[in-house]
């Protein structure tokens, strides 16, 4: 480690001298000086300086006079305010213009040392911490993912992944974060494999995890509360991971009652999962009982055109006694400031559906801009990219507002999606679907080790465009490309965030419930 630098400045510098003694035999290199003047003079000629250590009550302009000016020349300079005035104004008032530490005299030689290293050394310290903490589970992990798990328990490792993945993350560890990569890998091949096995029993027998379709009737109507209005906010397209790094900017005004899931049908896409979601419906069940509101791939026009009559008819279906209820889908600017002006209206209804399509507007525009890869360029920086548009949105201005009232809050999605790396090949006719993550055609060629196939659509709650219609689904980070202009295709879209196909990322959706705080 590089020699830190200290300027201390106290006028009774000379009683300091056993602190002094102690630090510059901890390796430090300590700068004395006198006063606030000598203190600014030597912080704009001496840019080696990694810390000032600031007494409170000095002759000439006082502790806060220079940490004012300090902090105009050098905002980013760490400074500890050091004061026998224990007078909570006199706190208050260095806390709120930024200082890193405060200490009340006499010091002790320890508490200088503590500082020092949260200051100087806390990046490092919590990177070793976190690696060594992972090392330690990683083993663990490893073992769980090739134990048989059930859907609760894959649920728990994908949580456990993204936690280790943020903490990695934030402690800016790339061995860790590399390893951690190779056994999310591991995972998404093994759970892929779990779900091939699994999802006909789940969709035909209702004998597996809360999904789409029952989404609703599940998670979302048992928890109305008489008298309290509910707002229900769908993010399209948001991740496990994305809502972590929502939680604690909402958190600030709502407390979290209760953080679930719900695994997303397949193909994880809008016209699937959300026309489920809001219909209580498999696809084949919308195709069967409400035809003119059900296009298949092949079919031109929106595919999401009405998810508010599927919502009022399960909502009927679902309720003896009138609710009242709203139904709102976001997809512009325009319309995202009409929420943010009316929110408070919807207040009077029992239950809110807001749809907001930010996220998955991010995604695709993240395919098509190159700007925007570079700035989203991985999942932490998709991550932090979700969190600044979030937190400047007309939605948090408008929950913000609603907070304001006793209200629930659930907030949830219909799928994720998965950065994609590994093309694969795949050969259809002009009538197969255009989507890099599921294929829905006729006389489909590709290499079944790449696809969890479906050659009898009915058997999986899916509807049948062709009689000989077949559906394919991307296992882990793969993509499909047609053999024409293949590298140019590859890419263009490797590395991209994509939905439709099977990974831990666009299948196992959160729902989270929430109250006013």
């Amino acid at each position: 480690m590089d020699k830190i630098t200290i300027l201390w400045a106290d006028d009774e510098i000379d009683l300091l001298k056993p602190q002094l003694m102690f630090l510059e035999k901890k390796g430090y290199e300590v700068l004395t000086v006198t006063n606030g003047h000598d203190a600014l003079d030597e912080c704009e000629n001496n840019r080696d300086i990694d810390v000032v250590f600031l007494d409170e009550s000095m002759p000439g302009i006082t502790g806060l006079e220079t940490l004012a000016k300090l902090k105009e020349s050098s905002p980013h300079l760490p400074v500890v305010m050091i004061t026998k005035n224990e007078a909570e104004n006199v706190m208050e008032e260095a806390i709120g213009s930024q200082i890193a530490d405060y200490l009340i005299k006499p010091v002790n030689p320890n508490q200088i040392l503590l500082t020092l290293k949260k200051i100087i050394d806390n990046k490092r310290l919590v990177r070793e911490k976190t690696s060594s903490d992972y090392q330690q589970e990683f083993r663990q992990i490893f073992m769980q993912i090739n134990s048989g798990l059930d859907y609760e328990q894959w649920v728990d490792i994908y949580r456990k992944i993204i936690s280790w993945e943020i903490k990695i993350d934030e402690s800016q560890s790339s061995d860790m974060a590399n390893i951690l990569s190779m056994q999310k890998s591991e995972a998404n091949s093994e759970f892929c494999k779990y779900v091939g096995k699994r999802y006909q029993d789940w969709v035909m027998d209702g004998d597996g995890p809360v999904m789409s379709n029952t989404l609703m009737r599940s998670k979302i109507f048992p928890n109305l509360i008489d008298g309290t209005p509910t707002i229900m906010v769908l993010l399209d397209n948001m991740r496990y991971d994305q809502w972590k790094v929502l939680e604690p900017i909402i958190t600030e005004l709502f407390r979290v009652e209760e953080e679930d899931f719900f695994y997303s049908i397949l193909p994880t896409s809008t016209q699937y999962s959300r026309n489920a979601i809001f219909s209580g419906m498999l696809p084949l069940e919308i195709e069967k009982y409400h035809p003119d509101w059900w296009k298949n791939d092949n079919e031109e026009g929106g595919k999401n055109l009405h998810e508010h009559d599927l919502l009022t008819e399960q909502i009927k279906r679902r309720f003896r006694k009138d609710i009242k209820f709203d139904y709102v889908k976001v997809t512009n600017v325009n319309m995202a400031k009409q929420v943010q002006d009316g929110i408070l209206d919807y207040l009077h209804n029992d239950l809110t559906v807001i749809v907001y399509n930010f996220i998955d507007m991010l995604s695709h525009a993240r395919t098509e801009m190159e700007v925007l890869k570079e700035l989203a360029g991985d999942e932490k920086a998709y991550r932090s990219l979700t969190r600044s548009w979030f937190i400047n949105s007309p939605l948090w201005a408008a929950l913000s507002k609603a907070a304001e009232r006793d209200i629930q809050l659930i907030l949830t999605t219909d799928h994720g999606t998965i950065r994609v790396n590994t093309p694969a090949k795949v050969v259809g006719d002009r009538e197969t679907t255009t989507n890099l993550r599921y294929k829905v055609g006729r006389n489909l060629q590709y290499d079944k080790r790449d696809v969890f196939e479906v050659r009898d659509p009915e058997k999986f709650g899916l509807p049948r465009p062709n009689v000989s219609s077949a559906y394919i689904f991307a296992k882990e980070d793969k993509f499909f490309l047609y053999p024409n202009n293949y590298n140019y295709y590859n890419n263009y879209y490797k590395n991209t965030f994509q939905h439709g196909g099977i990974s831990l990322e666009e299948v196992i959706c959160p729902v989270i419930r929430l109250r006013k705080r």
